[in-house]
């Protein structure tokens, strides 16, 4: 995934301001403010070794609203960089200062949708078995929403895997798998028994963790358990009624792990479907839509 490369001039700074009056806001520069709030700001390949000031960072700002724009309207192959520099008021000479071409320019788009995707994947609550936590569930499917549809047309674009690069592909791939890791994690948390990895390759266990002979894989021949235990007696964390000890006390087997895990796609692909029809101006009730997302997540992983 790409990194912001610069430091940006801070906030309010003027440019020919005496260099005493610079130094106080500087120092803060240095502890925390330094770095655009938006990775694009730094720009592409070109501004790379240089530092933005704010007035570098307005004109790329400039240029970033329009090339959206334009994306939006036309898609990414109609669009050209004469198009962008045209809506944005500037010159060719202007846009290659800061950006190498057309792909040098999404890719800088392309960071501030995966930073602000990153923020809301880690941002995931514990959803609880309960009115709070579906509650939860539904103020983060709300943000994720407000999200995509501020990068919509960056995301309908990246979601066309012919029309970006195999680097580009690969890093929205890779934020899809930390966003579905993060919703199992998430959604299993409080379940009193949490998803567990599945048993290594190989393993012969069964269902209920019997070989497929029906004999528990760690059970000798004759019935009989390693100490002499009779077969029937509790062992390796098996209930006398046959319950294994990671099964929910009200008889519901909780679901293998990568199970939960397909569920979490299933639930994100769902998610960026219905999202796409609503940034393209199908007429669908945004908050009403929210609450079935929910719904239907909330279900997913924690059915009655």
């Amino acid at each position: 995934m790409s990194r912001e490369a610069f430091r940006g001039a801070v906030p309010g700074e003027a440019e020919g301001q005496p260099a005493a009056k610079q130094a106080k806001p500087a120092a803060r520069s240095r502890v925390g403010a330094g770095r655009p709030k938006r990775p694009s700001l730094g720009g592409g390949r070109p501004a790379q070794d240089r530092e933005l000031r704010a007035q570098g960072r307005q004109t790329v700002r400039r240029l970033l609203e329009a090339g959206l724009a334009e994306f939006d309207e036309r898609g990414f192959q109609a669009v050209r960089v004469d198009d962008i520099v045209r809506r944005a008021r500037t010159s060719h000479g202007t846009f290659y200062l800061y950006f190498a071409n057309k792909d040098d320019f999404f890719k800088a788009l392309l960071r501030d949708a995966l930073h602000d995707m990153g923020v809301i994947t880690d941002a995931f609550p514990v959803v609880t078995r309960n009115d709070a936590g579906r509650a939860a569930l539904r103020r983060w499917v709300h943000t994720f929403c407000e999200t995509y549809a501020a990068h919509a047309a960056v995301i309908r674009i990246l979601s066309q895997a012919d029309l970006v690069g195999e680097e580009v592909w690969g890093d929205g791939l890779q934020l899809l798998f930390r966003l579905a890791e993060a919703i199992t994690q998430g959604m299993t948390a409080a379940s009193p028994h949490p998803q567990t990895p599945a048993p290594a390759r190989g393993t012969a266990r069964g269902a209920g963790g019997q070989a497929a002979g029906g004999q528990a894989a760690d059970e000798p021949a004759g019935g009989q358990t390693a100490g002499g235990q009779a077969a029937d007696e509790p062992a390796d964390g098996q209930a006398r009624d046959g319950q294994t000890a990671d099964e929910p006390a009200d008889g519901q087997t909780a679901a293998p792990a990568e199970h939960a895990e397909l569920t979490a796609v299933a639930c994100l692909l769902m998610l960026e479907r219905v999202n796409y029809l609503l940034s393209v101006e199908v007429r669908l009730p945004r908050e009403e839509m929210v609450d079935r997302l929910t719904a239907i997540m909330f279900a997913a992983f924690h059915s009655p």
